[in-house]
């Protein structure tokens, strides 16, 4: 098989047709939103509820089943239609704190609080924030 040649003109217009392809991404990329106190406080008010749940006796494996179908369903979402989980690093920290409501049980507002300073300290580190 030959390799294929392209005129010069060819070349300049797939060259800038990539570059332009990859202009059009960098937003996707870079739109990830930063959580606000807001989003730390309705993360916080999920984070009670998972404590009352367990209280009312839902277990660990139950709950956090259905945490990761829930994250599973938000992220097939695109990232500026989604509530807290923009990525894969929210995910995680949703699924420790979750996790800590069952394995190192408090008193739900308790539990709430814990998160919201984790949170708040979390977001405070994220580049360009300032809560």
């Amino acid at each position: 098989m030959r390799p294929v040649h392209l005129p010069n003109l060819s070349r300049y217009w797939l060259a800038a047709g990539m570059i332009l392809l990859g202009l059009a991404l960098i937003p996707e990329v870079c739109a990830a939103r930063i959580p606000s106190k807001q989003d730390c406080r309705e993360a916080g008010d999920f984070i009670r509820n998972a404590a009352i749940a367990r209280d009312g006796g839902m277990t660990e494996d139950a709950f956090l089943t259905r945490l990761r179908e829930d994250i599973e369903l938000i992220q097939a979402f695109p990232p500026a239609l989604r509530w807290f989980v923009q990525d894969d690093d929210d995910a995680a920290f949703l699924i420790e704190a979750a996790t800590r409501v069952f394995q190192k049980p408090q008193q739900p507002a308790a539990q709430q609080s814990d998160f919201l300073r984790a949170c708040h300290a979390r977001t405070a580190r994220l580049p360009g924030t300032s809560l």
